[in-house]
Parts: structure tokens; sequence; C-alpha cells
């Protein structure tokens, strides 16, 4: 009976815990220095989509974005922020969490993306239902299963925190905190998070580091051939919608969700594939835990689904034809895509 109370006892600790710890006020270096910031786009890439004439990228901004991103005020209970699921040490996406748990536990139904050269995208969110990326951060903030905040009670939160009013002030010219304000803060955060020096990058640019072994140059001769219709370099995706056959039936009306348009159901936004070596699970509702697991899908698990894409259907099969070597030779050069200097990069990281 003693050893029953001593294991109860320790479990209501352990609850306690973990619930004091979720709740605590956000331990955050609010007196953070401001970094020189300059947003450069790299040789290899396009000119990014996102006009910054609207929200003048600027070192007080930055660190502004940056505290806000990772202060848990921003949550209706005070229990997590956005770092809380976008981590960077796994290039800002929830490594190892199929779909991310918000205010209460609450358990969404779409894994949370990594986050990085999002100037360059056109839409936001797994359906592309956003098409603004200074609102990118609206639907994490008011989602009943995320933050499940709204905005007025989070500028009168932040108001009553000394520094934030002087922090606008230094950003934006106004002391008075306004949601347009707290929106283009974390736009400027986030849109520093470039992913661009990879070996894939070296190699593209003939730089130091860039030398691929022969698996990898083999295995992106393969990625060409098999993969590059969907996942264009250098941004590793084509940006458009895509149903990659995961189910007969789609159960996530995907696309659809905006377009009210039967032909989008169960379809997605096609992912960047850079720094998957550290981004896993995979797809939109992370069931896949392992690069192997996406590979042999696209080989033999590719499901009749009525709104298929056409490049998964041709030569009379469905998916892509891919040897277990080949497999392997493709994640090889996959692996060439993982950003160490971004993941790394400690402005990026919590204050």
């Amino acid at each position: 009976m003693k050893k029953k109370i001593t294991i109860i006892f320790l479990l209501i600790n352990l609850i306690i815990g973990y619930f004091a710890f979720n709740l605590q006020p956000t331990k955050i270096d609010y007196n953070l220095s401001e970094e020189k910031v300059e947003f450069l786009v790299p040789n290899n890439f396009p000119k990014p989509i996102y006009d910054f004439k609207g929200n003048l990228l600027t070192p007080t901004g930055f660190k502004l974005g940056r505290l806000l991103f990772y202060d848990r005020q921003l949550s209706l209970d005070q229990s997590i922020s956005c770092g809380s699921c976008h981590k960077s040490s796994s290039a800002f996406s929830n490594f190892n969490r199929p779909v991310s748990r918000g205010v209460k536990g609450c358990a969404g139904n779409r894994n949370a993306p990594g986050l990085f050269n999002l100037a360059w995208q056109r839409g936001y969110m797994w359906d592309g239902r956003i098409d603004q990326f200074d609102l990118s951060s609206h639907n994490a903030i008011i989602n009943p299963c995320e933050m499940a905040n709204d905005f007025d009670h989070i500028s009168a939160r932040l108001q009553a925190i000394k520094v934030y009013p002087v922090l606008f002030k230094k950003a934006f010219g106004d002391s008075t905190i306004k949601s347009k304000y707290i929106l283009n803060a974390l736009t400027q955060f986030m849109a520093m998070l470039v992913s661009a020096n990879s070996k894939y990058d070296k190699y593209i640019r003939k730089e130091p580091g860039g030398n691929f072994n022969d698996e990898e140059q083999e295995g992106y001769i393969l990625f060409r051939q098999k993969c590059k219709s969907c996942h264009q370099e250098p941004l590793f995706t084509d940006r458009t919608y895509r149903n990659n056959g995961l189910d007969v039936r789609s159960l996530d009306k995907g696309r659809d969700s905006l377009t009210r348009t039967a032909t989008d159901v169960g379809k997605f936004r096609v992912p960047s594939l850079r720094n998957l070596e550290v981004t896993a699970p995979y797809m939109h509702d992370g069931r896949f835990a392992t690069l192997n697991e996406v590979l042999a899908h696209y080989d033999h698990g590719v499901q009749p689904n009525p709104n298929l894409d056409p490049e998964l259907k041709s030569n009379a099969r469905l998916g892509i034809s891919l040897s277990f070597k080949e497999q392997n030779k493709i994640l090889a050069f996959l692996k060439t895509l993982t950003d160490k200097n971004f993941i790394n990069d400690i402005r990026f990281q919590t204050p």
C-alpha cells in the first residue's frame, strides 16, 4: 500500500511539474542586443515574391519579431509560443511529432512544416488558404487548437509589459501595440529564415565543401530524372498543390477547403525538400516517420485517388518506379540539402 501511495505521489508531482513548466512565465531576454540584419538573395535563388517595401526589414523589427516568436504571451494561457511547434534545431518544424499540440494539449490535424525561404512562397499553410506572408502567423494565433488567442487580448497583454511599448516604438514609431505591428514584426523575423547554404548549394555555386561523392552524384542524377517535376530546384518545390495518392479517399479536403472545388480535394502544397533530414515526420499529416517510408510510398504505395496527380499515373502504373538501390542513392542526395549553418544560426534561436 505504501508503495502504491509513493507511485501515485510521484505521478502527481510529474503532472504538476509538467503543467508548471508549460504555464510558467516565458524566460526570454527582452534586453537582447540588436543584430545587424540584411536580406540577401542567394546567388542560386530566384527573386523573392515578398515585397519588403510594405514592411521594411530593420534591426529593431527583426529583434521584436524574434522576441515575439519565442514569447508565450501570444498564447491564451501563456503555455506555448510559435517556437514551441517550430524549433530552430529542426529547421523550424516540430521534429518527431506528426501533429503539434496547442493550448490545453489540443492536437491539430496537420503537421507543422519547417519555416524557411518563406519570402519565396506564394501561399501559406498546407492548403494555401493564406496568400500574404504578413498574415501567415495570424491563423496559428487565433486557431482554437493552437494559440487560441485574439489580437485585442494580446495587444493589451503586451502593452502592460514595460519593455514592449518601447520596442514597438523603436520598430514602428508607435508605442501603441497593434495587430498589424505584431504580424509585421513576426514576418521580419521569419523572412530572415533563409536556408541556402547546404552542401547542395555549395555544389551548385562551386564553393568549398560542395563536392559530391559518387553516391550523392548518382542520387542527384536520379532525382532530376524522377522527382524534379514537382520538386524544382533551387527551392525544391514548384509551389503548386497536388494529390500524391496517400489515400483512395481523402479525409482531409486539403486545397478544397479554400477553393470549394471537387478536383482540389486531397491536394496539398508541394513542400520543399530542403532540410528533410531534420524535419520528420512527413506528409501533411505526418504519417511517415522516415524518408525510407516516403520513397517506398512513391514506389509502390500510391493509391488510385480520383484527384491523383498525373505525374503519378504515367507509364501504365501508379507512382514512380524506384529500386531499393535507387532509393538509397536518392536518400544520399537528399541529405545534401541539410543546411547546418541555418539550423545552428544563433540569430534565430531562443533569445
